[in-house]
């Protein structure tokens, strides 16, 4: 049965507040299974579970599926797609309100992230994996194209952000396929795309105080990274500066312009000097 038909027959209505735009592609589908590299030995998390298609891919090459879901009114579609299926859980409920304890518990073990992500909550939901996620192995999502190409950014660019340092830091992002709006049922106003992230950190730094310097140095764009980092760890504008020069840098340089290597150097010359 259609997508579109069984959703009508189970009397199902789109709220636009969840931001809803399901796939229904099965060649897109199989592409997106693909990109993330799931095979039967994987557990996949799946955030935003929808209408069930990317998780009935999913759950024929994993392992193991868990399926968050926030709207309980897709109970009864999501049972008739996943009925047939003996290794996938639905977890009913927001994943932004479950700790990364609570979810790793759940996965038992190295995981993958797999999510077409609602608009409205790509970066908390990415920004909250890569930076407190212990157990996950990689996060392979449909993101709005724009977010793509700030995940994928390079330094002194436009699209360059804290959001493209964290996954930078974590192990750093490659942008897989366009999708275009009209893949989508119904359709969104924007293209989409899908990106990976894999884990594969790659700098020595604490991460916690690099988090600090990397959000204090994106507080103020327009303003040198001496300010910031002085306005975001509380320090003199002379001392900020200075370690800034003893990191190889210019006391007068942007923190749009460092990469996720020179921010983990500059964490370190902060911890080392402070």
């Amino acid at each position: 049965m259609e997508i579109k038909d069984l959703l009508r027959e189970c009397g199902f209505r789109f709220e636009k507040k969840f931001g809803q735009n399901f796939l229904t592609d099965g060649n897109l589908l199989s592409a997106i299974v693909s990109d993330a590299g799931v095979t039967a030995e994987d557990t996949v998390v799946e955030i935003g579970a929808g209408a069930g298609t990317l998780t009935a891919k999913l759950a024929g090459s994993a392992g193991r599926v868990i399926a968050f879901e926030i709207d309980e009114n897709l109970r009864k579609p999501l049972a008739a797609v996943l009925g047939r299926f003996g290794n996938v859980e639905t977890v009913f409920g927001d994943v932004m309100d479950f700790s990364m304890e609570e979810i790793e518990n759940m996965a038992g073990g190295p995981y993958k992230v797999v999510a077409n992500l609602p608009y409205y909550i790509t970066t908390p939901v990415i920004m909250k994996f890569i930076e407190q996620s212990r157990r996950m192995t990689s996060m392979t999502v449909m993101v709005q194209k724009e977010v793509a190409e700030r995940l994928a950014a390079k330094p002194a660019t436009k699209e360059y952000g804290r959001i493209t340092v964290a996954a930078d830091f974590f192990g750093g992002a490659v942008y897989k396929r366009t999708v275009p709006r009209s893949m989508f049922y119904p359709a969104p106003n924007v293209d989409s795309a899908v990106v990976r992230i894999d884990r594969n950190k790659r700098f020595d730094a604490d991460g916690e105080l690099f988090r600090k310097v990397v959000k204090s140095a994106f507080a103020m764009r327009r303003k040198i990274l001496s300010t910031c980092l002085a306005s975001g760890l509380g320090m003199s504008k002379e001392k900020a500066a200075a370690l800034i020069e003893m990191s190889g840098h210019s006391p007068s340089v942007r923190g749009e312009t460092l990469s996720a290597e020179d921010f983990a150097v500059l964490t370190n010359v902060i911890k080392n000097n402070m």
